[in-house]
């Protein structure tokens, strides 16, 4: 019985002690990133899966010593002052003294994280929602067609035509639409050629057969493409000459006015027969789609020649300084928008916005296109001859009719009249 007590009272001194020692004994640590050259730990990395944001300090002093090699007589011995890592982490983070020949920004940046984000953005979102939004225009023309029918003159035609844009004013229109539509087509098929004129990608090719198929298309479509970009840069240049020769003419004529409201309040008659509001030259309609090409086409043209002069006219880093200053991010619920942009970034947003107002541009064209063509009668004429029926102008223009005719009432020789 004795030996039994003295047996459980060595035990619970034992548990005592064991217990009173793990209590005092430091908790174990985790390797600290020294340790590992540097590296990201499990947590750091599923921190960034999660698309958290990683703190790299750490990293970004792990560069090592360049200045170092100097000292180092066997070549063969060591890599110098730096270890590849620690020369990847230097690009990596813009810490590397870098001598280039090219005198440009861009010229010494070999490494930056906005990259794949531009790829990843071009060859999803906007080749989806910009492809599904210009279906989605001409969805809504077809249907507007079906239930409204094509407006007609609802007076008949009248025989009489009065002029409605002279020669030059024609000219600069139609050097306006042609580069536009140019300009449209090449830029679609500089996003959408290799998804529909290639088989899938190397990663999705089931047979050889498609694989020596992508192999027999793919340098033609890279030709056709090549011919697309120098016919895109080469017309912009057209796009930007006409877009200046429209505002001079007809700014003028699309400054705001009283009758506009009107206009928009009965939909422009569009909607209705027996309903066209008065307008001058340019009604509240034509007005919209004359502004959208002048702010949206000049900030087209804007980033087409920052595309055009890659890393010498950066236009977003002082944009979002404006902004900033302004407050707008914090009204629209968003945090402040980066001040200090890479070279590469800055071209990879002016290429983003180009293509985004560019899609915006091209839904608003082509309704205007519908409108003066199959959805109007007689609305061709007037960029056409120049000249409309005068039934129409009375029915789309009638302030303007009147100021044509009593001008040329006025200039007229006594006796004569003009044409009613």
């Amino acid at each position: 019985m004795d030996k039994l007590k003295l047996l459980l009272t060595i035990t619970l001194l034992a548990f005592v002690s064991a217990s009173a020692l793990a209590q005092t004994a430091p908790a174990a640590e985790e390797p600290s990133r020294a340790e590992t050259g540097g590296a990201m730990t499990l947590e750091d990395i599923l921190r960034r899966q999660r698309g958290e944001e990683v703190d790299t300090t750490f990293r970004e002093g792990l560069i090592g010593d360049p200045n170092a090699a100097a000292q180092l007589t066997d070549p063969l011995g060591t890599l110098g002052g730096a270890s590849d890592p620690e020369l990847w982490r230097a690009l990596r983070f813009g810490s590397a003294d870098i001598t280039s020949q090219v005198r440009n920004p861009g010229a010494t940046l070999l490494v930056q994280d906005t990259g794949m984000n531009w790829t990843l953005f071009r060859e999803g979102p906007l080749r989806v929602y910009g492809g599904y939004f210009l279906l989605g225009v001409l969805g809504l023309l077809v249907l507007f067609y079906l239930l409204r029918g094509r407006v007609m003159i609802e007076a008949g035609r009248s025989g009489q035509t009065i002029v409605r844009f002279k020669s030059i004013e024609r000219f600069g229109h139609w050097l306006l639409a042609g580069s536009f539509i140019l300009l449209g087509i090449t830029g679609l098929f500089t996003l959408y050629a290799r998804v529909f004129l290639l088989p899938p990608s190397a990663g999705a090719l089931n047979t050889e057969a498609e694989i020596v198929a992508r192999q027999a298309e793919g340098p033609l479509v890279e030709t056709l493409l090549e011919y697309a970009k120098w016919v895109h840069n080469n017309v912009s240049w057209a796009f930007i000459a006409a877009l200046i020769l429209v505002f001079v003419m007809w700014v003028v004529h699309n400054l705001p006015s009283r009758h506009d409201v009107n206009w928009i309040l009965k939909g422009g008659g569009l909607f209705s027969k027996h309903s066209h509001p008065p307008a001058k030259k340019f009604n509240a309609g034509q007005k919209l789609i004359f502004w959208s090409v002048i702010i949206l086409g000049g900030s087209i043209s804007a980033s087409g020649l920052s595309l055009l002069f890659p890393f010498e006219l950066p236009m977003f880093a002082k944009t979002f300084v404006i902004l900033n200053s302004m407050g707008i991010p914090s009204m629209l619920g968003m945090g402040p928008l980066p001040e200090v942009l890479t070279p590469h970034a800055e071209m990879q947003l002016a290429q983003a916005w180009h293509a985004i107002v560019s899609f915006v541009l091209m839904g608003i064209i082509v309704a205007h296109i519908y409108i003066g063509s199959v959805g109007m009668e007689g609305a061709y004429d007037a960029m056409g001859s120049g000249e409309v029926d005068l039934n129409w102008a009375k029915e789309h223009h009638s302030l303007w009719v009147e100021e044509v005719q009593a001008k040329e009432k006025k200039s007229a020789p006594s006796g004569a009249t003009p044409a009613e």
